[in-house]
């Protein structure tokens, strides 16, 4: 497949979402590497291409569209706004010592659509679109929601801090698993001596202090009671079609109040795609579909997959990421809500195209 035949398609994909409203843009390739670096942490820098600039300072090679059209929607965009692009992305894939026997591209090409609007209507807006460019390949349709999943932690009887901690995981299952497991369980007793040696590292007497004083006070907590851990497991493992699901979830939420609002969006998405036209009852929800996307979805999320291969990405995806527009948009003093999603264009080729 060569890029030609990839751009090809990319350029139908664009044609579809400039018939939707949206303005084609071209954010910058190399992107100053600080803000990303701010949003992600530095967990970012295992996945990115980091170079040095002598006068603009760290840069990385784009690896995610989102960012940047975000900046340039907050410095002067309208409301509501719609904006597509196409262009190539560029991520680590494969780690480890020997190189894979298949290893996967670290540059591939990548269609996407955003959404900034304040219309309730958005979240099914871009699913459909997305449902309705893709129809031709018979693809697998999955949606989540990471606010569902949030609200429930945050509604668990810890400390602020046990609570942000979890949230803080709440895209890294494995480690999220072992938190909760050690919030489920009494404190281990944490006791540090009173010693004349140096403060020494990298860090400031301030933080090792204000570190060791959040341990010991964590050595207090209270273990999180049994049901409040079997409530989450169950949430985080609703698995079904979409209006199954949202009946399991109305039953979950008489033992987790804080998730009714999530919930009621929910339905409210579910009958928005249906009065589009989509049936709903083929869609499959999946409560952990966002833990395994962009940590910056915060509500909804979605995929398509092929089915049949289990070794591929998604070939499109996508969600809802209120909270990193409003922290982008505060210089500016904005905040809107914002949803949208990608299509790769070479996984599309590969099924055969839209034609």
């Amino acid at each position: 497949m060569s890029k030609r035949e990839k751009q090809a398609i990319g350029q139908q994909i664009l044609t579809a979402f400039r018939a939707a409203g949206a303005e084609e843009v071209a954010p910058d390739l190399l992107l100053p590497a600080e803000t990303l670096l701010d949003l992600y942490g530095e967990d970012i820098r295992a996945r990115a291409y980091v170079t040095q600039d002598p006068i603009r300072g760290e840069m990385m090679l784009r690896p995610d569209f989102t960012v940047p059209v975000v900046q340039m929607h907050m410095e002067n965009g309208a409301e509501p706004a719609r904006y597509c692009y196409l262009g190539e992305v560029f991520r680590k894939q494969d780690h480890g010592e020997r190189q894979p026997d298949h290893p996967r591209d670290n540059e591939y090409l990548q269609a996407g659509f955003e959404l900034f609007a304040r219309d309730p209507d958005a979240d099914a807006e871009v699913f459909a679109l997305f449902h309705d460019i893709l129809s031709p390949l018979k693809l697998q349709a999955s949606m989540g929601d990471m606010d569902l999943l949030m609200d429930a932690v945050r509604a668990l009887p810890l400390s602020g801090a046990r609570r942000a901690a979890l949230l803080h995981h709440i895209w890294r299952p494995k480690r999220f698993a072992r938190q909760l497991a050690r919030f489920a369980a009494p404190p281990a007793p944490r006791n540090f001596a009173e010693t004349p040696a140096i403060w020494t590292g990298m860090r400031s007497q301030a933080e090792m202090q204000a570190r060791i004083d959040r341990l010991q006070a964590d050595a207090g907590e209270l273990p999180l009671a049994p049901q409040w851990v079997e409530r989450l497991e169950r949430l985080f493992a609703i698995e079904a079609p979409a209006p199954q699901a949202l009946a399991e979830l109305r039953q979950l939420a008489s033992e987790i109040p804080d998730i009714h609002e999530a919930v009621d969006r929910l339905e409210r998405n579910l009958a928005n795609l249906a009065r589009r036209g989509i049936d709903v009852d083929a869609v499959h929800f999946d409560a952990s579909h966002g833990r395994h996307t962009m940590e910056y979805y915060d509500g909804m999320t979605f995929s398509f997959a092929a089915p049949g291969r289990l070794d591929w990405p998604p070939v499109a995806s996508g969600g809802r990421y209120d909270a990193l527009a409003a922290v982008l948009g505060h210089a500016q003093g904005r905040s809107i809500p914002a949803v949208g999603g990608i299509i790769r264009p070479g996984l599309v080729y590969e099924l055969g195209g839209l034609a």
